[in-house]
């Protein structure tokens, strides 16, 4: 868990190898502050766990599900069939094909059962979180001016650095 607040997301995936790049996922909620918890939950090891993760999720108060999985990938559309909230796919990077299997796996869902795809690796992870924060900014005012606030700050770096060179290094 994110904090003693009860949790408004959950960040699931379908082994420990895809820790790091979910947690890139953990990172952008803890720091637009929003509350989470997360664990392993197997499409193919763990189906009964799945089923029951997924039906019990909207009743323990998530908002959102963010699911990554590699190869296969059956993880999130396998949790979105099980439960009303919005699920975001992420796929992870497989050393067979370098995550395209994944990410075609999570993007060719069948009409009727939706999960919002994100990118392949840590950048969809980043993203998954953050936008896992806007839905829950639409609920929550704190959230949604954490990400007001987190793309100001965005802008600013930007702004505040036009010249694409590196920096001279000092003598």
């Amino acid at each position: 868990m994110s904090s003693n607040s009860a949790p408004k997301v959950g960040v699931i995936m379908g082994s420990k190898s895809d820790w790091p790049v979910m947690e890139h996922a953990v990172s952008m909620l803890e720091h637009l502050g929003v509350a989470y918890e997360t664990r392993v939950v197997s499409a193919h090891r763990t189906p009964d766990l799945l089923f029951d993760y997924a039906k019990s999720a909207a009743e323990r108060g998530l908002q959102v599900i963010v699911a990554g999985a590699g190869g296969a990938a059956h993880l999130p559309g396998m949790v979105a069939s099980q439960t009303p909230l919005p699920v975001l796919g992420v796929p992870v990077e497989s050393k067979a094909l370098k995550g395209l299997d994944s990410l075609l796996s999570i993007a060719q869902m069948p009409g009727g059962i939706a999960v919002g795809t994100l990118a392949i690796g840590k950048a969809g992870a980043t993203n998954a979180g953050l936008l896992a924060a806007q839905i829950v900014g639409l609920q929550d005012t704190a959230v949604r001016n954490a990400v007001e606030a987190f793309r100001a700050e965005q802008t600013q770096k930007v702004l505040d650095n036009p010249d694409p060179r590196p920096e001279p290094e000092a003598e």
